[in-house]
């Protein structure tokens, strides 16, 4: 999870936490920041997963857009499950990469 770092931040001098140079209209409010380290690592983490619903959402839209051959259903869905179980095999080796 982020932690979060809460700090003051003037709406006058934009200063945090630190003194600045103000121009007499400083104003204290309360803000969350999050180290950038962490953001990057979310931010990352985020791309992963769009990646990785993109493909899902490809098998989906290939699953509901084909319509096979008069006797083909079999050999149309035993495509389909075989391409789908190898997409999760490659799924669970990045969620696994990820988790170590």
């Amino acid at each position: 999870m982020v932690e979060h770092v809460k700090a003051w931040e003037c709406i006058g001098c934009g200063k945090i936490e630190a003194p600045q140079t103000c121009v007499g209209v400083c104003q204290d409010r309360r803000v969350e920041f999050v180290y950038a380290f962490e953001y990057e690592e979310v931010l990352a983490a985020l791309e992963a997963e769009r990646q990785r619903s993109k493909v899902f959402k490809d098998m989906v839209r290939q699953l509901a857009r084909t319509t096979p051959n008069e006797g083909g259903w079999e050999r149309s869905y035993r495509a389909m499950q075989d391409q789908a179980r190898k997409i999760l095999a490659a799924s669970a080796d990045k969620e696994h990469d990820a988790a170590t």
